[in-house]
């Protein structure tokens, strides 16, 4: 990697993770398309280790607003909703569920700024947990549907519980991929490299949060998500997925 690149992925790196510091989660679907440039092959364990690294500080910091059991609900809906995920990836075309995906998200994004928001019950967090799972597989972009469901939620709270959600979805991603083998060493070196400026991108963040209410939380949160479907899009119809 040649130090233009190297700067350039270190500040990506700090964006993304002031992003996920600020609202939970973000960090793979800003970060993602800028490392595929300069090296898909650092993709996806880069993301998910930096991802780990954050999320836990986040959740360190927020963890006197972390709902627990609302994590656990979501948990418990992202492990099958995962394997869902492996098993479409099986039959359907990575094309085809983009697309889908992209469509369901700015969906839940329109209804969501038409006032729409669901009710926080056990049902509703188990499934938005099964849906991130099988998003989250499929395409990588796995945040939108927990943003939905958390939306009104206040800034700490849904910072920590959402960080807690992805520790745990990371690790047991990050477990996966050393047992099926597919760990490439460069990718661990690389992340050892930006955990600096993953952590320097929390610390970001602390100040940024100072500016976020609820409603601006909730605006960035909702504006992620469409973000994310977006670049879906605009990826397919570039041919780069």
């Amino acid at each position: 990697m040649i130090p233009l690149q190297f700067a350039l992925l270190a500040l990506v790196i700090l964006a993304a993770a002031c992003l996920q510091g600020s609202i939970g989660f973000g960090m793979g679907m800003l970060a993602a398309p800028f490392i595929a440039l300069i090296d898909a092959t650092l993709l996806p364990v880069l993301v998910i280790v930096l991802a780990m690294i954050v999320t836990l500080i986040v959740v360190i910091l927020d963890r006197a607003s972390l709902d627990l059991r609302g994590a656990g609900w979501a948990l418990a809906g992202r492990v099958p909703g995962s394997v869902v995920g492996a098993g479409l990836l099986t039959i359907m075309s990575t094309a085809v569920l983009s697309w889908a995906v992209a469509a369901v998200v700015l969906l839940g994004v329109v209804v969501s700024l038409r006032g729409w928001r669901p009710r926080v019950t056990r049902t509703t967090q188990a499934f938005a947990g099964a849906m991130s799972g099988i998003m989250g597989t499929t395409t990588s972009v796995g945040g939108a549907p927990m943003a939905i469901v958390w939306q009104a939620a206040e800034g700490p709270r849904l910072r920590g519980t959402m960080s807690a959600f992805f520790l745990v979805g990371s690790s047991l991603s990050l477990v996966a991929l050393f047992l099926w083998g597919v760990v490439p060493p460069h990718a661990l070196v690389t992340a050892a490299w930006m955990t600096p400026f993953a952590v320097a991108g929390v610390v970001l963040s602390r100040f940024v949060n100072r500016f976020l209410n609820r409603r601006r939380t909730r605006a960035i949160a909702l504006g992620a998500s469409a973000l994310g479907a977006l670049t879906l899009i605009v990826t397919r119809l570039a041919g780069l997925g």
